[in-house]
């Protein structure tokens, strides 16, 4: 049976969690959330004391991303992670959904998570930047990267776009913001990009 590999990516806070935890319910697909199979499995090189984050050992992960899909009995897998674009083999990839939001509503998500200094400007200028976004351009060479806002809707909203995306798939498609360029005309520049 082929197998549809589907990344949901995005900078922390999003969404994608929530997003891709209700697509694999409504799919029945099999779920992999990156960082809790990295602790899980002790894919890990590391701690990062100043982020409080895991370092991941990248090779050992792509191993058992692959060995995830080829024994999964399930049609659909939903891998979730900011760093998903990175770890799963390219080859097995069918679609990356990269989540975006506006980094003014970004900014109180991740306040409200508990971010503070310097984890949340890197994490700010990642979603300003699209680093996200340029590096599933760079593993998928952009066939396959859908590039949705998530700003001011609920997961279940943005559920129901990925379905609807799945379903037409040609009506993917990347650069649907520039926060770069709208935070520069609201003169908010400087207070969001501080790294």
């Amino acid at each position: 049976m082929p197998k549809r590999v589907i990344l949901m990516t995005g900078t922390p806070c999003v969404g994608k969690t929530s997003v891709a935890r209700a697509l694999t319910s409504k799919l029945d697909a099999t779920y992999v959330n990156l960082t809790e199979l990295a602790v899980r499995e002790k894919l890990v090189l590391g701690k990062d004391e100043e982020r409080k984050s895991v370092i991941v050992d990248e090779a050992r992960m792509k191993r058992k991303i692959g060995q995830i899909v080829r024994e999964s009995d399930k049609e659909n897998i939903v891998v979730d992670g900011h760093y998903a674009a990175g770890v799963v083999p390219s080859e097995l990839v069918t679609y990356v959904f990269v989540l975006r939001r506006d980094p003014v509503e970004l900014r109180k998500f991740m306040e409200r998570c508990g971010f503070s200094g310097r984890k949340l400007f890197e994490n700010l200028a990642s979603e300003i930047l699209d680093v996200c976004l340029v590096d599933a351009l760079n593993m998928s060479g952009g066939r396959k990267v859908c590039e949705l806002n998530a700003t001011g809707k609920s997961a279940k909203e943005t559920t129901e776009q990925v379905l609807y995306l799945l379903k037409n798939p040609a009506k993917c498609c990347v650069g649907v913001v520039d926060w770069l360029g709208k935070l520069e005309k609201e003169g908010l520049l400087e207070d969001y990009l501080k790294i």
